[in-house]
This record gives C-alpha cells, sequence and structure tokens, in this order.
C-alpha cells in the first residue's frame, strides 16, 4: 500500500485550518443573541394595583359644586298656637277650648331639584379623616294652607281662619365630617348647623261674640275680629343637618361623592320644614 503523499497530508490540513475558523466565527455570532431560559424571567411583571390600597392624601382645601333632588316638608307649628293664644288673651272664652284643634292643618310636600355649591379642608390621621365643610343651596320649594273653623260654646261663638303659606328659597349648612379612608374611597357621616331663608305668610283671623238661643250670631264684641301674623320676607330659620356618604378620588385633585342629607328647621313662623336630599357634586382638592 502507498504512504499518502505529501500534497495530501497538506491538503487535509488547510481544510482543517478552514473548519476549525469557522466554528469560531460561528461561536462568536451565537454570542450576539440573548439566550432563552424558559422560566426564568429577569424583570418581574408588576402586579395589577388594587384602587382600594392605593394611598391617596385626603389632607387639604376643597371646593367643588353639587346637583340634588330635594324633598320639604312644611307642617303646622306651636308658632300658630301662639298667634291663636294672643288674639284670645285675657279674654273669657280662652280657657275653653284648644287653639291647636282650631287651626292644624295636614303636613304638606314639595319636591323638586336643586343646586349649590360646597367648601372644606380634611385633615388626616392615618385612615381616619376629620373634616370640616360648609355649603349653599338653591332651593326654591314652597307649600300654602289655610283652615277655617267656628265653635259655639255656651251663648258664645269663636272663629278661626288661618293662613299657612311658606317658601324655602335658599339655605347654608355647616357641618363637621368624620371618615374612614379605604385609599381612594372615604365613606363618611356629617353633623351640623344650618340656616335657611324663607318667605312666609302665617296669618290668623280670629273672632268672637254672642249668639241668641238657637246658636245665630249677633255680632262681634268690640275689639273683634282680630288679624295677627302677615306676610313677611326673608324670614331667617334655624335648625341642624345630619347625613352621610362617600367619596373616591378620580385623581390626585378631583374627588366625587355622593350623599344624604336631612335638614330640619323649628318654628319658621309657625312652621316647621323638613329637607331631605340626596346629591351628587364634584370637588377641585387643592
Amino acid at each position: 500500500m502507498r504512504k499518502p503523499s505529501i500534497a495530501a497530508a497538506a491538503l487535509l490540513a488547510c481544510g482543517l485550518s478552514v473548519a476549525s475558523q469557522g466554528f469560531t466565527a460561528w461561536q462568536a455570532s451565537a454570542a450576539d443573541y440573548p439566550v432563552l431560559r424558559g422560566s426564568q424571567i429577569e424583570d418581574t411583571p408588576q402586579p395589577p394595583s388594587d384602587y382600594f390600597s392605593e394611598r391617596f392624601s385626603w389632607t387639604g382645601f376643597y371646593v367643588g359644586g353639587f346637583a340634588a333632588q330635594s324633598q320639604t316638608r312644611f307642617e303646622t307649628d306651636k308658632g300658630v298656637d301662639e298667634l291663636v293664644r294672643e288674639a284670645y288673651r285675657g279674654t273669657t272664652i280662652a280657657p275653653q277650648f284648644n287653639p291647636a284643634d282650631l287651626i292644624a292643618s295636614q303636613p304638606r310636600r314639595d319636591s323638586g331639584t336643586s343646586f349649590g355649591v360646597y367648601t372644606g379642608y380634611n385633615f388626616a390621621f392615618g385612615d381616619a379623616v376629620l373634616g370640616l365643610e360648609g355649603d349653599y343651596s338653591r332651593v326654591g320649594q314652597s307649600t300654602t294652607a289655610s283652615t277655617f273653623q267656628a265653635r259655639r260654646i255656651g251663648n258664645e261663638f269663636i272663629s278661626i281662619a288661618s293662613r299657612q303659606d311658606a317658601k324655602l328659597n335658599d339655605m347654608l349648612s355647616f357641618r363637621a365630617r368624620f371618615g374612614y379612608a379605604f385609599g381612594k374611597i372615604m365613606p363618611y357621616f356629617s353633623i351640623g348647623a344650618a340656616v335657611g331663608r324663607f318667605d312666609t305668610n302665617v296669618s290668623v283671623t280670629a273672632d268672637w261674640g254672642p249668639t241668641d238661643t238657637a246658636g245665630v250670631r249677633l255680632g262681634s264684641y268690640v275689639g273683634f275680629p282680630r288679624v295677627f301674623g302677615g306676610p313677611k320676607k326673608d324670614v331667617w330659620g334655624y335648625g341642624g343637618v345630619v347625613g352621610g356618604g362617600v367619596e373616591a378620588a378620580l385623581a390626585d385633585n378631583i374627588i366625587l361623592r355622593a350623599e344624604y342629607l336631612y335638614t330640619r328647621f323649628n318654628d319658621v313662623e309657625g312652621i316647621t320644614v323638613g329637607v331631605n336630599t340626596a346629591r351628587v357634586g364634584a370637588a377641585l382638592k387643592f
């Protein structure tokens, strides 16, 4: 058998050298590409945020506006009784009847939309929130009522006619708020004082005189009939307000709310007024 020639040996060596260089170049090229490592992910994605656990600073000043649906209830107050007692004060007939029996009327209601503005400041103590707030509401709800009663007592008669009209024009309230924050959600309770501006026409016309044996009126005593009260504008009524609601921070400086308030005014020229209000609002926080 012949031995390999020198030329063949040289050719084989050259081929091995080229193959070696090609493998080295492939290694260098492969190093430029990322290595897939299965489930080993270096950048772990962040979990989705929880709206109720996101931190939000409730401390600060805010101002906003609201729209509401209100129902106002008007009812006879003891103040109308006082007008009747005043009309018959010092007479012999006064101890013989109860004025409330003669001028009582059924409660009346009016309802509709209202609107207004509010402003306040919150102090946050951890998740507990204490706030002070004032608001103005334009209401414009009214009622009318009238009564007439006559009664014979012995050989005398009395007759009493009354008007009990009132209109709630607008009102102010000043409230303390107590809330607890769950991230960007805060339910709260509020309580405070209220002032209302009314137009009223509350009056009593009282008559008293003798009758004959058949009960026929013979006229009025001197000084009768008497009229007490009458129309008044811009009468101020004072009372209290209580309620609650929930606020939600839509952004760092926008806060939405929904709330219910009950406001009560006592003895507005002889009429008690209660206002139920459900309202929604939006405020800018500074």
